[in-house]
């Protein structure tokens, strides 16, 4: 293509690349978008969708296992690895494929190729090493992602030794399978191959699983997990893999004791490196830490005329932080008075079976902040829709500062709160108090009254528990 003049070059199509464009082409502005790969990113093509498709094909393989417990019965049931690995794929291509008309739709120029800056207010686009494009424009907005760390010595090979990639599309499902980390990726993989029928071995370093969420909700998890037969080990150093034609065996260190572990399978699942590689940002000036890009609330890096959203920039990692992060600097940059962004009002969510979700302060944290707080729980066990459901295993966990009833955080596990937690997400962007949740009406029956029980509980007014 001819070189051109832009108002604004996005590079990187994920969730807040695209999503960015999208939002500056309502604001009447010319956009470029420079995509390497596939519209939709990690997150669309070998992320948030593809997994929650398999998840969904682990619940309904639990359910079937289960029949006995709803009045149902069913001889020899199995299922056809290849076809929940294709149905898995075709939701990503449709979405992905989704993706494509809005960028048309909304006339955004979209190139193949990689982005690299070449002089102020310049990239320069290549494909296989090929001059595409010089593209300029005052402002140049990175959403290149992020990618797994790797753990030295279990270098993902493909056969053996998995990363998220190869966990998505297995050629087998493993009998056994040891996951290597215990956050979101690595507790989803560890759910949906335990529902799948393997027996799964999950190896965290630190001191419990889940760890960026709530200590009792990871205490809570832990306690799930076990009693679906999944072994979980923390405190553990991971000092080797060794393969052999069949298997894999990890040798771990486990209070002061050497162990060996031996599965079919290494799942691999330890963190997340910044794609901060050529691109031209170190020589522009940009400061890196970390392998992620250091910016304001407003995406700006310092450097006039460049800006980095997403991934890129650090924790969380998520894919709906990453969008709303790209609304933020477009907005700035049209001169609207966006609010600066931070992340105490971005949800988490894990989608193992039960679910977990939560947003804004732990318990933990809200203390270290010197807060005088009021804490509120409600089990699921105590929720008429829950038990009809056959879903009694769960909590709801509410922290409130005490002097002025502000919610600090809420922590939830079990069927169906990654939906409910937006709740709670909505009452802390608005800044509501406990009074506001305490007399706001929740439907009966639904799961999320047990949201406004953990509200009243907090101040001593729990009706069913």
């Amino acid at each position: 293509m001819a070189d051109q003049k832009f108002d604004v070059i996005i590079v990187g199509g994920g969730p807040g690349g695209y999503v960015t464009a999208i939002r500056a082409a309502q604001l009447k502005m010319s956009v470029a978008l420079v995509e390497r790969e596939n519209l939709g990113g990690i997150c669309l093509n070998w992320g948030c969708i593809p997994t929650k498709a398999l998840l969904r094909s682990s619940e309904i393989n639990h359910l079937l296992h289960n029949l006995g417990e709803f009045g149902f019965s069913a001889d020899h049931i199995s299922f056809d690895l290849a076809k929940v690995v294709k149905r898995s794929r075709t939701v990503a291509k449709q979405l992905s494929s989704g993706v494509a008309h809005l960028m048309k739709k909304h006339k955004i120029t979209v190139l193949d190729g990689v982005g690299k800056l070449a002089g102020p207010h310049t990239l320069a686009v290549t494909k296989d090493q090929k001059h595409v494009a010089t593209l300029t424009a005052p402002h140049i907005i990175f959403a290149t992602g992020a990618r797994a760390r790797i753990l030295p010595g279990f270098e993902p090979d493909g056969a053996k030794i998995w990363s998220y990639r190869e966990a998505m599309v297995p050629d087998i499902m493993p009998k056994s399978l040891v996951v290597i980390g215990s956050g979101a990726i690595g507790i989803e993989f560890a759910s949906f191959y335990r529902s799948m029928g393997a027996e799964v071995t999950v190896i965290e370093a630190l001191p419990r699983i889940l760890p960026v969420e709530d200590e009792e909700i990871s205490a809570f998890m832990h306690k799930q997990f076990e009693k679906q037969g999944m072994k979980l080990l923390t405190n553990v150093t991971v000092q080797k893999a060794e393969k052999s034609p069949t298997a894999v065996t990890v040798t771990v260190e486990l209070g002061g004791k050497t162990q060996a572990i031996t599965a079919e399978r290494v799942i691999s699942a330890v963190g997340i490196v910044g794609n901060v590689e050529n691109l031209g940002l170190e020589a522009a000036g940009v400061k890196i830490e970390r392998t992620h890009v250091v910016v304001d609330g407003f995406g700006r890096t310092g450097v006039p005329g460049i800006y980095a959203i997403g991934d890129l920039t650090g924790p969380p990692w998520l894919a709906h932080k990453a969008s709303h992060e790209g609304v933020v600097c477009i907005e700035k940059i049209a001169g609207l008075n966006p609010h600066a962004f931070e992340t105490g009002n971005i949800p988490g969510c894990t989608y193992c079976r039960p679910q977990v979700a939560s947003v804004g302060m732990t318990e933990a944290k809200a203390k270290e902040g010197g807060r005088a707080i009021k804490v509120g729980r409600f089990p699921f066990i105590g929720n008429g829709k829950a038990i009809a459901m056959g879903e009694p295993e769960g909590m709801i966990k509410t922290i409130f500062d005490a002097k002025t009833g502000e919610l600090l955080g809420a922590h939830m596990a079990g069927a169906e709160v990654t939906e409910m937690i937006q709740g709670y997400v909505i009452a802390r962007q608005l800044e509501t108090t406990e009074a506001d949740l305490m007399h706001t009406v929740f439907p009966h029956p639904t799961i999320s009254e047990a949201m406004h029980e953990s509200v009243l509980d907090a101040y001593g007014q729990v009706i069913h528990f």
